[in-house]
């Protein structure tokens, strides 16, 4: 039999905690008989865990984040969403929080200080150290509250959220929704450690393991670590044991579960043991049982049939496109009077310091990047100037570092997260593809994040050193996407990338460091996103080009002046400068794309599939594009020169002209 101990509660309270049990329960029971009517199409039930969203979330501060799972509906009842809204966002309705752009609880809102789960499951645990993060540096003495569930321990997330929470000492709790199953497959198919808590001491922290089927015992312990880490931040994972009565979803069924399962866990049902334990304390009677589930379901009936007539979403192609990045206007700060010759990386560093000077909420995260200054030293001397709490080195966790900005800004706060590599991104990419591009879209969140990428080759550093791995994010809506090629505009650009509230992926070239100067404006300037460069006007030809192929074509042109050429440096790759690109093709009527990327789906061919399309008219040749080798990057430098475009931009030149 489950014991209960009331500790100090009053009746109020006990009765209190009894009605705020019982409500997601019955809101449960009515959408099982919805789906049966056809009336809706989909349900993840979370019958039988009810104690642990509603327990742990009655023991959060109303201000305090909490980032439930899709079978956590106590946890938003707790916080006192009404149903109508929740069923209008269950609907696919306008007036739901996604505006019918997404379903379940994939969705955050400010109000509630609730932000809600993505497919891939782990990910939100890095969002909650991000969260945490920028309570700890504002000095608040918060926890922030994740959950995850015991398929989702298996994710590389949940290692690399909890070894960052880990070595920053971050307050956040853990909270491990283990009820046997995984979909269909059982836990031990899933881990074979006999607990999942004692996985905390791998990580260093307090692990705990708890009946998530009381109540009491939930709400006690949550509360109690709750206010312990408020005073001294530290993570804890705690394991609540549960059982999931229902299916995943309600179409899959539970025939894979073994009867035996469901007789035992019935027996420890949440609702019916604490009802019963109320009853003996003389707290409930069936008067009150019979009067509570009445008003309940009259409430619940009336909400859920109001949410039915909510307005359908209107289908428009300019609000849908408008809302994929947070509401932004740039206003251009002009550059000072005063320049200094400065290389290409120096200028990005004085681009971040400047940052950092003028936004005192800007946080910038890598790998090494603290006291020894990065890889290549931008950072040098940040730590000095502006703080370890600010300047922050990372475990190599590219997934839970890029999670930590998107929670940072949630919370309030801007992110830098630099890429030791941009091949390494790779390790982070659901996070910026799935996370950070799509927040704003789904329920109108910024995403304050830039992530610098190091990018490319010419330095004979191999397949894992050397990409030009823009077009993977050049794809995705909801990024934006920058590359200068000079120093003036590497500074200019990465401020502004600082400045937009929306998710900019800021390629920089490595072989530019330290191989190229120009002269940058001190001070603070920016450039808006954009917006291309014409470097040379002519009649013959236009090179549309970015990054290192800028450097390639004016080695070209320099060395070639029968060539007269119009040469644009494109700047940004999304958005990018249609406007520009167009008048250059209508004024030669021959277009050569060069860019260091290889050739199949390269963002070339969005340039060359857009100016067919838009320019066709103008033109006087086939587009030709100038790539590099469809193969990986090869470490020899004679492979390398020879894979690269720019060993192919004469010979496709000449095609051109001869057409």
């Amino acid at each position: 039999m489950m014991q209960f101990d009331r500790k100090d509660k009053s009746n109020e309270e006990l009765l209190n905690l009894y009605k705020t049990l019982l409500y997601p329960r019955m809101i449960e029971e009515k959408m099982l008989i919805l789906l049966r009517q056809g009336r809706i199409g989909k349900w993840f039930s979370g019958i039988g865990q009810e104690a642990i969203a509603v327990g742990s979330t009655l023991a959060m501060q109303s201000d305090e984040y909490i980032l439930p799972m899709h079978r956590n509906l106590g946890v938003f009842t707790s916080r006192n969403i009404p149903l109508k809204k929740l069923m209008a966002q269950w609907q696919g309705k306008i007036s739901g929080f996604t505006k019918g752009r997404d379903r379940s609880f994939h969705f955050g809102t400010q109000d509630y200080k609730i932000i809600g789960m993505i497919s891939h499951l782990g990910p939100q645990m890095a969002l909650a150290d991000g969260i945490a993060l920028a309570d700890l540096i504002a000095n608040k003495k918060n926890a922030t509250l994740v959950f995850t569930g015991e398929g989702a321990t298996s994710e590389g997330d949940f290692h690399e959220a909890i070894n960052v929470a880990s070595v920053w000492n971050l307050p956040v709790i853990f909270l491990i929704e283990n009820n046997g199953y995984g979909l269909s497959t059982p836990i031990n198919e899933q881990y074979n450690c006999k607990n999942l808590v004692d996985r905390a001491i791998g990580y260093g922290v307090e692990g705990i393991q708890i009946d998530g089927n009381n109540i009491l015992e939930v709400y006690d312990k949550i509360s109690e670590i709750a206010t312990s880490i408020r005073e001294n931040p530290r993570p804890v994972l705690i394991e609540c044991l549960t059982f999931r009565m229902r299916g995943h979803e309600e179409a899959s069924g539970t025939k894979y579960v073994p009867q035996h399962f469901f007789e035992e866990w019935e027996k420890k049902d949440p609702i019916q043991n604490f009802e019963n334990y109320l009853i003996n304390e003389g707290v409930l009677d069936q008067g009150i049982i019979t009067n509570t589930k009445l008003a309940f379901k009259i409430d619940i009936s009336n909400e859920v049939e109001e949410a039915f007539n909510e307005a359908e979403p209107m289908a428009n192609d300019s609000i849908e496109l408008s809302d994929m990045y947070f509401p932004y206007t740039y206003q251009a700060v002009a550059a000072n009077e005063n320049h200094t010759e400065k290389r290409y990386m120096d200028a990005i560093s004085d681009g971040i310091k400047e940052s950092m000077q003028r936004f005192d909420n800007l946080v910038i995260m890598g790998q090494d990047i603290a006291e020894y200054g990065g890889a290549f030293k931008i950072t040098e001397g940040f730590v000095e100037k502006f703080g370890k709490a600010r300047v922050r080195n990372t475990p190599i966790c590219e997934s839970a570092i890029i999670g930590t900005g998107l929670g940072l800004s949630i919370n309030g706060y801007k992110a830098i997260v630099e890429m030791q590599f941009a091949d390494f991104v790779s390790c982070g990419f659901n996070q910026i593809v799935n996370n950070l591009a799509k927040t704003h879209y789904r329920w109108g969140e910024k995403a304050d994040v830039v992530v610098r990428m190091p990018t490319g080759a010419g330095t004979g550093a191999g397949p894992f050193h050397s990409q030009s791995n823009e077009a993977w994010f050049t794809k995705t809506p909801g990024l934006k996407v920058v590359y200068p090629a000079f120093p003036y505009d590497a500074k200019g650009l990465l401020i502004s990338a600082i400045e937009d509230p929306n998710p900019v992926i800021y390629f920089e070239h490595k072989y530019l460091y330290r191989n190229l100067t120009g002269m940058v404006p001190d001070g603070y300037y920016n450039i808006e996103i954009g917006k291309a460069k014409v470097l040379k006007n002519g009649q013959q030809l236009s090179i549309i080009t970015y990054g290192l192929g800028v450097h390639w074509a004016l080695d070209y042109l320099k060395a070639h002046p029968e060539v007269d050429a119009t040469l644009i440096d494109l700047l940004s790759l999304q958005p990018w400068d249609k406007e520009t690109v167009a008048k250059a093709v209508e004024a030669t009527g021959r277009v050569i794309i060069l860019h260091e990327d290889t050739l199949s789906s390269g963002f070339g061919a969005e340039l060359a599939a857009w100016i067919s399309e838009n320019c066709f008219q103008y033109l006087d040749a086939p587009i030709m594009r100038c790539a590099s080798l469809d193969t990986a990057i090869p470490m020899s430098k004679i492979l390398e020169e020879s894979f690269l475009a720019k060993s192919k931009l004469a010979e496709t030149v000449n095609k051109l002209l001869a057409y």
